[in-house]
């Protein structure tokens, strides 16, 4: 006959009560809630005294959990088992986990009055820099200034903030959206003196091949722009072929694939110029010009993507991409009219993973309503002439490794001495070099070292050297 084993006393209660603590918890909850049972007209206090039972109860039930847990672990080692992991949570209980999650990203997230999703983005970015002379007192001069002054020290105001919106869909089945980004440039700079200035923003409406856009962005025809932790107030190589001056325009693209790989985007729209900038007048009186002028402008992008891109080569993969453009606008001053005629060309190309080329050219006269330096100059009879210009600039990106890049950039922007004033610029040419390394996916540290080289014309070359220092978040 098989004898059973002996189990000690204590071991049986413990047995016992295991057995019993599901009941006895369950009879404790009933006993206490049924106790706390309110009527509609509860006080304030008698709510705050059941919040406090309820956690006393909560906390009990807890520790009997505990305990009953411990047991169970007891027995299985006194029957020779290994000891018994935490139970994993039932379907039930990670659902209702998830669902409190949600509830509380749905408290915390940004919602316009419409309802319609807003998603809040920039860069917290801070600048320690050092000017050699000929830095006109400015924190990243795009040319070299006349005379000796040097300037360095640390700055906050590049920070940028946007946000990107999303709405819904309109007729044809076109869904609306569109961002504002902001910074804090439009003062002096100083800790006292943060102006908030609008950068760029646009309302957009997409369909499958075609999309309208309104608002105040690059120019059309010059898109792009080099990559630069140290120049985030105004576009990269401004002023060194770099035709970034933003301007509030109007504007029509058409998608046109002649294969899943290759196709063209063509754009066209209106654009409004500043022209308060840039004019060489050399009469006794040298009336301002209009401070606006409606201008035309176009560009037309071939592309062909490789394995890996999308459809529309928009996407990170290998691919080629080139677009010729133009702008034609007229300045109005000193009782004439000078044109403002370009045209221009901008590529991107990454053959190797690890290497990107970009770049922008333009030739043309009066540049300067669209972010160049010199537009046009007044001479003694009075007759304002434009400045015949060319320019461009050009980038090289290394990409080390995922967390680590080099930028190699140069541009230059040359006027014809003949349309200049003494005094003006004849030709800008800056180039540098600029690494990226990524501390999180979010937080970015730079490092800038680069050169201006200005001539003017009936005068010296004057250079300036620039060194930049960057820490950047990303949000």
């Amino acid at each position: 006959m098989r004898c059973l084993p002996i189990v000690p006393r204590s071991r049986a209660r413990r047995a016992l009560l295991t057995l019993l603590a599901p009941g006895i918890l369950f009879s404790q909850m009933g006993a206490q809630m049924a106790a706390q049972t309110v009527s509609p007209d509860l006080r304030q206090a008698d709510l705050g005294q059941i919040v406090q039972r309820l956690d006393r109860l909560e906390k009990q039930n807890q520790s009997l959990a505990e305990e009953v847990h411990q047991l169970r672990q007891e027995l299985a080692e006194a029957h020779g088992q290994p000891q018994l992991a935490p139970a994993a949570p039932s379907l039930d209980e990670q659902v209702a986990v998830n669902q409190s999650r949600v509830e509380e990203l749905a408290q915390s997230k940004v919602e316009a009055s419409q309802h319609f999703p807003i998603r809040v983005t920039g860069m917290a970015l801070f600048n320690g820099f050092l000017n050699s002379q000929g830095s006109g007192g400015q924190q990243y001069p795009t040319f070299a200034w006349p005379g000796s002054q040097a300037s360095g020290g640390g700055s906050f105001y590049q920070t940028t903030i946007g946000l990107d919106y999303s709405g819904p869909q309109i007729f044809g089945g076109g869904k609306v959206h569109g961002s504002v980004y902001m910074d804090f440039a439009g003062g002096s700079g100083t800790p006292l003196d943060l102006g908030f200035r609008l950068r760029t923003g646009e309302i957009e409406v997409d369909w499958a091949n075609q999309s309208i856009l309104a608002g105040v962005e690059s120019p059309i025809f010059a898109p792009r722009e080099p990559a630069s932790l140290a120049q985030v107030e105004f576009a990269p190589l401004s002023g060194a072929g770099n035709l970034w001056l933003w301007t509030p325009q109007v504007r029509f693209e058409q998608k046109i694939r002649f294969s899943d790989q290759t196709g063209v985007r063509a754009q066209f729209g209106a654009v409004q110029t500043n022209e308060a900038r840039g004019y060489q007048p050399i009469a006794q009186y040298a009336p301002a010009p209009e401070p606006a002028r409606p201008g035309l402008e176009g560009r037309f992008e071939f592309f062909h993507r490789f394995a890996g891109g999308s459809q529309d080569g928009s996407a990170d993969g290998p691919r080629i991409e080139i677009a010729p453009g133009f702008h034609t606008s007229v300045t109005h001053v000193a009782g004439t009219s000078v044109p403002s005629n370009l045209f221009s060309l901008d590529w991107f190309a990454n053959p190797l993973s690890k290497l990107e080329f970009t770049g922008a050219f333009f030739s043309g006269q009066n540049v300067a309503p669209l972010g160049g330096l010199e537009g046009f100059t007044i001479l003694p009879t009075g007759v304002a002439i434009p400045v015949h210009s060319q320019g461009g600039w050009s980038q090289v990106t290394f990409l080390a490794t995922p967390r680590l890049s080099f930028h190699f950039f140069s541009g230059l922007e040359n006027g014809r001495t003949a349309d200049l004033a003494a005094y003006a610029i004849g030709r800008n040419w800056l180039y540098g070099t600029n690494l990226f390394y990524r501390l999180a996916p979010n937080v970015l540290v730079g490092a800038e070292v680069s050169q201006a080289r200005t001539a003017y014309i009936d005068s010296s070359l004057r250079l300036n050297n620039h060194y930049d220092l960057a820490l950047a978040y990303l949000f």
